[in-house]
């Protein structure tokens, strides 16, 4: 019995949910599939999953079974990266998942530059809102914004966006420009759920600090769409610049109360704790800061850059 490969096996399957699937992803027979943790069952004298009709599921025993197995595999893929240096050649591959507008505008064009660099690394990206349980998912990355789970992973900051509010030149036109926030409550305003900005502005100056209560038409869990109802006048925005940077520079729309400090939001990757970390994770990781750094290119409201506007929707 080749032990490694049961366990490597079981764990896909765990994964997937599915022989199918798992045999798929392996490049395997499903009947090769269920030989492989059919010999590991009996090996162990017990049984790792339930099997029906509709749903394969992990038994009490195969929970614990596979974070053992998932831990080995990881020291064995880390063994094999220190002998065949992968420090120089990434390959196999890479589970990242991203917050929508950030992974489809920012994070796909890093993956597309960093895939010319290492042609034998192939990417799996997971666009979600909510954050997700990166063991669970088998991710080897996830990019968050701004607060962090309280929880074991390690956090690396790659940036950081200024959180701006901002209207459409149509909007102002028809409306007026508010002169200071406390005139905002007798304008129609759009939030992020997701931004942790709800109806809830603070603004600082000089010191100190003012809470402004806000109510609009429109409120949503996706940056996406706030960015679109301003765009087509709907009201006043509080967006971050990673998303409508491009639409500052091109007057799309205007930024408002230059006067106060700006807010910022912070842009993490997060990974699972391991002693050795992969080296695709650390490469990619290490491109991705750079790319964006020193100063993160959508800061740049006045000047061109080379990354390409967000379509204008």
């Amino acid at each position: 019995m080749d032990k490694l490969k049961c366990m490597q096996v079981f764990a896909e399957v765990a994964k997937a949910g599915s022989f199918v699937a798992a045999a798929n992803e392996l490049g395997i027979s499903k009947a090769m599939a269920t030989k492989y943790v059919a010999q590991l069952e009996a090996h162990l004298d017990a049984r790792l999953l339930n099997r029906t009709t509709r749903k394969l599921s992990l038994t009490e025993t195969g929970v614990g079974y596979l974070n053992r197995c998932q831990e080995i595999l990881e020291d064995v893929e880390e063994a094999e990266s220190a002998v065949t240096h992968l420090q120089q050649n990434p390959k196999g591959l890479l589970h990242i998942s991203s917050p929508p507008f950030f992974g489809a505008y920012h994070l796909t064009p890093a993956i597309a530059a960093f895939s010319q660099l290492h042609t034998d690394l192939r990417f799996n990206l997971t666009l979600q809102a909510t954050a997700p349980d990166l063991i669970e998912q088998g991710l080897d990355i996830s990019i968050l914004l701004d607060s962090l789970p309280d929880s074991n992973l390690i956090a690396r900051r790659i940036a950081r966006s200024e959180v701006v509010v901002c209207a459409s030149p149509d909007y102002l036109n028809h409306a007026g420009y508010p002169e200071t926030p406390e005139h905002l409550p007798s304008h129609p305003c759009l939030s992020s759920s997701t931004l942790g900005s709800d109806n809830r502005w603070t603004f600082k100056r000089d010191g100190t600090s003012i809470v402004v209560k806000v109510n609009g038409p429109v409120k949503c869990n996706m940056v996406g769409a706030i960015r679109s109802a301003a765009l087509n006048a709907m009201g006043i925005a509080l967006l971050p610049s990673y998303i409508i940077g491009p639409d500052l520079r091109a007057k799309r729309l205007i930024a408002l109360f230059k006067d106060y400090e700006p807010a910022f939001l912070d842009i993490h990757a997060v990974y699972p704790h391991r002693k050795h970390l992969s080296a695709k994770v650390v490469m990619f990781l290490d491109f991705l800061c750079e790319r964006i750094r020193p100063q993160s290119y959508w800061e740049n409201w006045a000047t061109p850059i080379d990354n390409p506007d967000i379509p204008n929707t």
